[in-house]
């Protein structure tokens, strides 16, 4: 495989990284406020102190996830745009390159979103 070749693999495969990551956080996202809906609806409803419990633990939870997809993220469009950065300078890749021109779309949508 081509020096090229490799580059092009890698920067593909660090793109999906990064567009799987923003998935992933949208997704904790929507879940996050659904799991605060149903807290809402079940404090409303004078709901049992361990239906309660265990709906706050669970948007706690979902909290948590939603930090952590957040910090890989962060690191994922680090790690891409080094690549990106160090493909530029010494490759012979050409700037119009698919590959490359799609990997720097993801970093700018996920520098939006992390």
């Amino acid at each position: 495989m081509s020096d090229t070749a490799a580059l092009q693999r890698q920067l593909r495969i660090k793109t999906g990284v990064v567009q799987r990551l923003q998935k992933e956080s949208k997704v904790y996202i929507e879940e996050t406020s659904q799991l605060e809906a149903r807290l809402a609806k079940l404090t409303a409803e004078n709901a049992d102190e361990w239906d309660l419990k265990n709906a706050g633990k669970m948007v706690d939870e979902s909290k948590k996830m939603i930090l952590d997809a957040s910090t890989r993220l962060g690191k994922a469009v680090e790690d891409l745009q080094g690549l990106v950065t160090s493909t530029k300078e010494e490759s012979a890749l050409p700037a119009d390159d698919e590959a490359l021109v799609k990997a720097e779309e993801v970093i700018k949508e996920g520098t939006t979103t992390a």
